[in-house]
């Protein structure tokens, strides 16, 4: 079985709820019917029947709740949880009102009001859109002040001696651009969550950089390298138990002989499995590389830091890719 069957499998078990916010578009629609029927979650798709038969003529949408925020008695109650949510900042009744009319908005007020276990969208919405209405209503987790995304690296095989798990973890390479110190401890953290909890690996965590313990030194220019020497520092008095070191090269954190050479007397050198990239840059280029060089399959971008479970979709997603997402929003929300 692949880790994404096994992800599924354990998302069937849990009977949870997911909004899908996107029911004008028939990969969405698809979805929610397909995971539906093989039990991977419970699925509110916000939409009307009209709609989605327009869109996707011929799917049964047995099973499904349809919510249409124009017609549904719950988006006043939902605007009220907008307007308590947002009136320090200045909103009017009147704006929250018209606000959670808006499909996005209204997944995740369901979200925050308990009336799901999870939200996806972002398959026909840019990621700004679906991502403003959780860092509004939903907020951030306790202790964590950083939203960040990872992916989950499924390899085509175990035969690489770096990775015999055949699986990783890579962050933060879709939402945060150039992190502090502090947010690249954060995003440490929330992926080694992210590995436990839907990789199902225990977590060893590589702060990557271009220098190993000090081997190259960009202080007096871009200070790349102090700062990943800081958030390893942040990170370890926050998690003190998590297997959390740095700054390593690549190979010095996959390759034992390398570790041991570049970093002796560490227990994560040449054993990382998590790895978190110093910005969005080698972040991105990093996991394409595995992707298409490694034939890597990437599960993501997962989101990570919500109080509550929710992600965002590439609106170049299939419908495999959906189907995937809510898998794995559902593995989250336990």
């Amino acid at each position: 079985m692949s880790l994404l069957d096994d992800i599924k499998t354990k998302a069937k078990s849990l009977g949870k709820t997911i909004v899908l916010c996107e029911g004008e578009d028939k990969r969405v629609v698809e979805a929610a019917a397909r995971i539906t029927k093989e039990g991977i979650a419970k699925i509110v798709l916000i939409g009307n029947e009209e709609e989605c038969g327009k869109v996707a003529p011929g799917v049964d949408l047995t099973g499904i709740t349809l919510i249409d925020p124009l017609t549904s008695d719950k988006t006043s109650e939902y605007a009220k949880i907008l307007y308590e949510a947002r009136k320090a900042k200045g909103m009017t009744e009147e704006q929250a009102a018209e606000q959670a009319k808006d499909r996005t908005m209204f997944g995740a007020l369901m979200l925050k009001a308990g009336d799901v276990d999870g939200y996806v969208s972002g398959a026909c919405h840019s990621t700004a859109n679906t991502l403003r209405p959780g860092l509004q209503v939903i907020k951030t987790a306790p202790g964590v002040s950083t939203v960040s995304s990872c992916f989950i690296m499924i390899a085509p095989d175990k035969t690489n001696p770096y990775n015999p798990d055949g699986v990783a973890v890579f962050a933060d390479c879709a939402i945060n651009i150039e992190p502090t110190a502090d947010q690249l401890a954060d995003i440490a953290i929330s992926s080694a969550a992210s590995a436990k909890n839907i990789a199902g690996i225990e977590p060893k965590v590589a702060m990557l950089s271009f220098s190993t313990k000090g081997s190259g030194n960009d202080d007096k220019f871009f200070k790349s390298v102090p700062k990943v020497q800081e958030a390893v520092e942040i990170a370890k008095s926050k998690a003190p138990d998590l297997a959390l070191d740095g700054e390593f090269q690549f190979d010095a954190a996959v390759a034992p002989e390398v570790g041991e050479l570049k970093a002796p007397g560490s227990t994560v050198a040449g054993h990382a499995n998590v790895f978190v990239f110093p910005n969005i840059n080698a972040g991105n280029i990093g996991y394409k590389i595995a992707q298409r060089y490694g034939r890597y399959m990437a599960i993501g971008p997962v989101c990570q830091g919500f109080a509550k479970p929710l992600n965002d979709l590439s609106r170049g997603c299939d419908v495999e890719d959906i189907v995937a997402t809510v898998a794995v929003t559902v593995l989250q929300s336990v």
